[in-house]
């Protein structure tokens, strides 16, 4: 009786706060940063990651313990987030052969028409031709961590400082500007924590002194997983001394250095007098093999940690503004990456694979006019999922072509299932030699189909192998689990009518 009474609160109090929150349209900040894995973050649980202010949305809503991405690669995720659609639906399926098309719908676009201000700051990664927005100021393709050029409608214009510090003050100075009638919507895009991995120098320092566990599967040997055996994303032979690690033959080769060239002599100053000694050291110790994969996993994970300590201080601020300005009740405020990463997990770096370290990405929501504090949500979500979950939050009407769904139910009913499956489909076949591939995940099974480069189907019993290690397409008892999945396969690619996956599916390689 107890617990129908509690059970009975609990869908009480939800459908009150969902009430309360359809009263105000909400405002809304998405925050999203560029390779921020969330085993590095202390809201998931990270050994050596400190997070506070990432933490401190979680903690004031919700966080979402699995989210993923449907296409685990930059360009492509934030033209999901866009559109609500899928790749091969949006048109950008890679960083390498797409342009992205602004005349499409997108969620910003429906939310301007409905009398929403809006705008995007920081990297898109998507051109310079933004439609939806009353403002832009965007980074230059990628963008650079020290003095980078930013895309406004006054043309381009080069800003001093570093990224994130920048990004920020930009996007509030917009939010000041604002009328205090019209509800906004502001998308601040971050570089960091994107290659070559470079923190605001007041950060160094702040990892040094860890000791940094290997991942137990740090030296994988790829059996079984043959696409995973070409790729070239290795921390040990791929990872560069140099351009990665800041660990230069000489100060000649530093200042050379794109990222080096843009700094100005303060800043050079502070990176020689931080990286020198390093380099230094590692002269004398005169590593190889082994040992020296070792040393650049441990410099790998500071440079990343610390460039990820510059971010966090970024969001404290934004958060910090919403306070100070009384807006945080009415705004819902979203933390994600673009997609997972890997920190030396498989004895990687990057992202792309199917693989749950890049395939899971970080992400928190607070809105205290609807959420909970403290809230977890155990529902697989997908980022094609944020832009109709905003629009009906918004009460605007969701365009019939967004493939993605409004998780809305979940946010007051945390328990509440949202997604059985989720479908992936990586496109690009260039960078890093990573295959193309598909697949299906469920809740125990994930099954992958590989192309082009590499003809295999993969499956993976996550109960039993939550690391991915061991491929048991082949094993004769998993027979029927692989004819269960290929079934669930074919359905997720009818669902989202993607041909070409379609015509790979149908060609039988066993």
């Amino acid at each position: 009786m107890k617990i129908i009474k509690s059970a009975l609160t609990l869908l009480l109090a939800g459908s009150y706060l969902l009430a309360n929150a359809q009263d105000k349209r909400p405002n809304i900040v998405i925050i999203i940063s560029d390779d921020h894995a969330y085993q590095t973050i202390s809201a998931y649980g990270s050994k050596y990651g400190k997070t506070p202010q990432i933490d401190r949305i979680a903690k004031e809503g919700a966080i979402f313990q699995n989210a993923f991405v449907n296409n685990s690669i930059c360009g492509p995720s934030r033209a999901t987030l866009l559109t609500g659609k899928y790749s091969h639906k949006n048109g950008f399926r890679d960083n390498e052969t797409s342009e992205f098309d602004f005349n499409q719908d997108s969620f910003v676009k429906r939310l301007q028409q409905g009398g929403y201000q809006t705008a995007w700051v920081g990297k898109i990664h998507l051109g310079h031709k933004l439609q939806g927005f009353n403002y832009f100021d965007i980074l230059v393709d990628q963008g650079t961590y020290f003095n980078p050029d930013f895309i406004s409608a006054q043309g381009r214009k080069n800003s001093v400082g570093y990224v994130s510090d920048i990004i920020t003050s930009k996007s509030l100075n917009w939010l000041d500007a604002l009328s205090k009638k019209d509800p906004f919507c502001l998308v601040i895009g971050h570089k960091a924590t994107h290659r070559t991995w470079m923190p605001d120098p007041k950060d160094f320092g702040s990892y040094d002194s860890v000791k940094f566990d290997l991942p137990a599967t740090f030296y994988d040997d790829y059996a079984s997983r043959e696409a995973a055996s070409l790729q070239e994303m290795s921390i040990s032979k791929d990872m560069q001394m140099g351009y990665d690690l800041k660990m230069f033959d000489n100060l000649e080769d530093m200042l050379k250095d794109g990222n080096f060239k843009r700094m100005n002599a303060e800043q050079q100053k502070a990176y020689i007098d931080y990286y020198r000694p390093k380099y230094n050291e590692l002269k004398k110790l005169n590593l190889s093999g082994k040992a020296l994969a070792e040393w650049k996993y441990k410099q790998y994970m500071i440079d990343y940690l610390n460039t990820a300590q510059s971010l966090d201080r970024n969001i404290g601020e934004v958060l910090d503004y919403l306070d100070a300005k009384n807006l945080t009740e009415n705004t819902l405020i979203i933390y994600l990456s673009d997609q997972g990463f890997y920190m030396g997990e498989h004895g990687w770096f990057d992202k792309r694979w199917m693989y749950e370290e890049s395939f899971r990405t970080p992400m928190v929501m607070r809105y205290p006019a609807l959420i909970q504090a403290e809230t977890t949500i155990k529902a697989n979500v997908v980022n094609a999922d944020i832009a109709p979950t905003l629009l009906e939050l918004a009460k605007i009407k969701i365009p019939t072509d967004m493939q993605g769904q409004s998780f809305v139910p979940v946010l007051t009913q945390s328990k509440k299932e949202h997604r059985k499956e989720l479908f992936y489909h990586y496109f690009e076949n260039g960078e890093h030699a990573v295959s193309p591939h598909f697949g299906v995940r469920d809740d125990r099974y994930k099954l992958i189909r590989y192309y082009k480069r590499v003809q295999s189907w993969e499956l993976f019993d996550l109960k039993k192998d939550p690391q991915e290690m061991k491929n048991v397409y082949k094993d004769k008892a998993y027979k029927k689990i692989v004819a269960q999945m290929k079934k669930k396969l074919q359905a997720e690619i009818i669902k989202f009518d993607d041909s070409e996956a379609q015509q790979i599916f149908d060609n039988n390689i066993d």
